[in-house]
């Protein structure tokens, strides 16, 4: 015990201090949720591994928008090549547009054909992203990957 733990602990033992003195940190207010929107198109490929890179726009409600780069890497039993067009995506769970870059793990099933769909939901921690769109391409398979939103 150093010489402050030993005073402390004197202190607390006399009675002439208790824990309650101690002064606290008022509480953060928490801070209000805000809804953003990723508007993006992207392309790639897989071949047991799979790669995917894209640009778009994040847009938010709290009047934050900017520019971002898209990349999507990962692996599993996939082929193909693939190119969404439009797609849309709803980020939750933020307190502002910085909290939207990161990488977002990424689990799917894909089957498409010349036109196809994709709908599926990501997620950072506590924050969620879902995302849709349509596309040209051909992909089979399963994987796993990451889903990266940064700046470009």
């Amino acid at each position: 015990m150093n010489l402050r733990t030993t005073a402390l602990a004197s202190l607390l033992v006399a009675g002439t201090m208790t824990l309650a003195a101690w002064p606290v940190a008022p509480a953060r207010a928490s801070e209000p949720m805000v809804k953003c929107e990723l508007s993006y198109n992207l392309e790639g490929w897989s071949i047991i591994y799979k790669h995917a890179e894209g640009a778009g726009t994040v847009t938010c409600n709290n009047g934050e928008s900017a520019p971002v780069k898209i990349s999507v890497v990962g692996g599993g039993l996939t082929a193909g090549k693939f190119r969404v067009t439009d797609g849309k995506g709803e980020i939750s769970k933020v307190s502002g547009i910085a909290e939207v870059f990161g990488d977002y793990v990424q689990a799917g099933a894909e089957a498409g054909v010349v036109k196809s769909a994709q709908a599926q939901v990501l997620t950072k921690g506590t924050t969620s992203l879902a995302l849709s769109g349509t596309g040209q391409g051909i992909n089979l398979g399963v994987s796993v990957g990451k889903f990266t939103i940064s700046r470009p």
